[in-house]
């Protein structure tokens, strides 16, 4: 008889992956689970056929984004309080319409609506939003509602008095329940709130421990000569490990995440330098700077999945401190992108070909 209950290690044998994986899965929100109360956590049988199958990822859908819709004098106000919300890629809107579009697209973490002034028009457009069953997974926020929603899942829709208030509340979403954040010190690296997210979003990229491909080494041989840097890497970020998707000018194809410049990169919108690391506290004692080969020069942009979690960066080294002009940043920001595309492209096609396997 086919088990109602199933342990990790169960759940591994199933999806055919190791249990490390099958942990990133259920921890990160992919598989409903609970704890025993010994600690140990278990899933049903019907959520791990439901994810073979495919069958409810949208209702489970982990996503990185967050859409703000605002009356055009107040986005500014915005853009402040969420210039230092790392974990999310946040799109600002002033209109309906485009938001609309633009949240039917991505199906976002969060939505916020300030509805500051009363118009109907958009409290309605919250309560299109609510009634969206694709929207299921997002979660709502109404900033300024002078009275609450009437109707069918009004419930879903978090009353926030001010904005300033939100920031906040959105990052206490981001942690699952059942995945406390690190404690202070618990890491020797720096991680995201939303580290089991990302995690599971790098596995969904199929691109681990995969052969080199000519469209990442074209980028990473596009910053290596346009930022005139003699290495160039592509990277992805494990709970251990810091691998090399593509590499110009180094022949380690990996390296301890401890090691990484790039934990720094992935907790950035923008691009993170380093123009001395020898002399920077951080990195002083790190071995590939206190030691061989003696990197002296950091650079590095995040790379994006579709969701608009960032499994890895591109980023530029050198063996002797310098800077870099703003055009530089914008040139290094720019290929990554080129390599986010490369890095949804390949989940897509991974998504198709298992669609097309389906009776």
């Amino acid at each position: 008889m086919t088990k109602d209950i199933l342990t990790t290690a169960d759940a591994a044998r199933l999806l055919g992956v190791s249990i490390r994986t099958a942990q990133l899965l259920i921890e990160g929100g992919s598989v409903p689970s609970w704890k025993t109360p010994g600690g140990h956590r278990r899933v049903y049988h019907a959520d791990i056929d439901a994810l073979i199958e495919g069958r409810g990822a949208e209702a489970r859908r982990l996503s990185a984004d967050l859409v703000i819709v605002a009356p055009a004098e107040r986005l500014e106000r915005y853009r402040r309080l969420f210039a230092e919300l790392e974990e999310c890629r946040v799109q600002f809107f002033d209109a309906l319409h485009p938001a609309l579009f633009t949240i039917a697209t991505l199906r976002p973490h969060g939505v916020i609506v300030d509805v500051t002034g009363g118009d109907p028009h958009w409290a309605e457009f919250l309560r299109r939003l609510e009634d969206n069953p694709s929207l299921g997974h997002s979660r709502l926020y109404a900033v300024g509602m002078a009275e609450p929603l009437t109707g069918a899942g009004a419930t879903r829709i978090v009353a926030v008095d001010a904005p300033e208030a939100l920031p906040a509340a959105v990052r206490r979403s981001l942690i699952p329940e059942s995945t406390p954040s690190p404690a202070a010190g618990e890491s020797p690296f720096p991680v995201a709130i939303n580290e089991a997210q990302r995690l599971v979003a790098l596995e969904r990229t199929g691109l681990l421990d995969t052969v080199p491909e000519e469209a990442f080494d074209r980028v990473t041989w596009l910053a290596a000569q346009t930022l005139n840097a003699p290495i160039a890497l592509i990277t992805l970020l494990t709970p251990t490990r810091q691998w090399f998707k593509s590499r110009i000018g180094l022949a380690l194809a990996e390296t301890p995440r401890s090691w990484a410049f790039c934990n720094h990169t992935i907790l950035q919108k923008r691009v993170f330098m380093v123009e001395d690391l020898a002399g920077d506290m951080r990195f002083a004692d790190n071995p590939a700077v206190a030691g061989q080969p003696g990197f002296r020069f950091y650079a590095g942009a995040p790379i994006l999945d579709g969701d608009g979690f960032p499994v890895g960066s591109l980023c530029v080294i050198d063996y002797q401190a310098r800077t870099m002009s703003a055009r530089d940043e914008q040139l290094l920001a720019s290929l990554a992108a080129l390599a986010s595309a490369e890095v949804r492209l390949r989940r897509s096609e991974r998504e198709l070909r298992a669609a097309s396997r389906k009776p």
